[in-house]
C-alpha cells in the first residue's frame, strides 16, 4: 500500500512538477523585480560593463545570455524585445539573431513541455466540440498555422507557447515552427540593437514597438499569410476531390 502512494506521490511530482516551478520563479522574479533588469535604463546605464564582458570573453557571455533568455522565456517574463536588441548589441545583428533564437526556443520548449505534462489530462475533458474541430484541424497544419502565428507580432508570444500544448502537435513541429518562425521578427530587433550604442550616444529611447510599423508589420503578415498557403491549397484540392 505504502509503494502504491509512494509511486502516486511520484507521479504527481513528476507530472506537476516543472509547471509549479516556473510559476514559483515567475512570482519570485516580480517580487524581487527582476523584470526591470531588462529595462532600457538599466541596459543605458551598464552598456560599457557588458560590452567589456562580451570582449573579454565571448563565448560564455554567448551562453550566459542564451540561458538567460531562455529563463525569460520559460517563466513568461516581459523583455523579450528588449532582450534581442540587448543581443544585436553585445553580439551583432547575425549573432544575435541566432543567440536570441535558440534562447527563445528553449524556453517555449520548457513552457511547452511542462504545460501539456501537466494540464494536457485535465484539459480534454473539458474542452468542447469546437475546441477538439480545431485540435483536429491544427494538427494535420500544425506547421502552418505555427508559422502564422510566429511570423505575425499581434499573438502573445507566452500564449503562443502555450495553445500547441493542447491542441495536439508534436514537440518536433514546434520546435521548428518556433526556431523559424520567431527568426525574422528577431532579426528586426537585433538590427535595432546593432545601432543601440549609436542611440545611446544621443540619449533617445529605443522604440520597442518598431516591429509594429508598416515597413515590418506587413511583410511579416505577408509571411504568416505565405504560410497558411499549404491549408488553403490542401482544403482546395478536398474540395475537387468530393466534387
Amino acid at each position: 500500500m505504502k509503494f502504491v502512494s509512494d509511486s502516486k506521490l511520484f507521479r504527481n511530482i513528476s507530472r506537476y512538477g516543472p509547471l509549479l516551478l516556473l510559476l514559483l520563479g515567475l512570482s519570485l522574479c516580480f517580487l524581487y523585480d527582476l523584470t526591470s533588469y531588462f529595462s532600457f535604463p538599466v541596459i543605458k546605464a551598464h552598456h560599457l560593463q557588458l560590452l567589456e564582458q562580451v570582449n573579454n570573453n565571448r563565448l560564455f557571455s554567448a551562453v550566459v545570455y542564451v540561458i538567460s533568455y531562455c529563463a525569460l522565456v520559460s517563466f513568461s517574463l516581459p523583455g523579450g524585445a528588449m532582450m534581442t536588441i540587448v543581443g544585436g548589441f553585445l553580439f551583432g545583428p547575425m549573432a544575435g539573431t541566432l543567440l536570441a533564437v535558440i534562447g527563445a526556443t528553449l524556453g517555449a520548449n520548457v513552457i511547452f513541455l511542462a504545460a501539456r505534462h501537466a494540464l494536457l489530462d485535465w484539459f480534454r475533458p473539458r474542452a468542447g466540440s469546437a475546441i477538439f474541430k480545431m485540435r483536429e484541424g491544427f494538427k494535420v497544419n500544425a506547421l502552418s498555422y505555427l508559422f502564422f502565428l510566429r511570423l505575425v507580432p499581434i499573438f502573445p508570444f507566452f500564449l503562443v507557447n502555450l495553445a500547441p500544448a493542447f491542441l495536439g502537435v508534436k514537440l518536433s513541429t514546434y520546435l521548428i515552427g518556433t526556431f523559424f518562425g520567431i527568426m525574422p521578427g528577431t532579426l528586426i530587433y537585433a538590427f535595432v540593437g546593432d545601432g543601440l550604442g549609436a542611440i545611446i550616444e544621443i540619449d533617445a529611447n529605443v522604440d520597442l514597438d518598431i516591429i509594429l510599423a508598416p515597413r515590418f508589420l506587413f511583410p511579416l503578415i505577408g509571411l504568416g499569410v505565405l504560410a497558411l498557403v499549404p491549408i488553403i491549397w490542401r482544403r482546395k484540392n478536398l474540395e475537387v476531390t468530393r466534387d
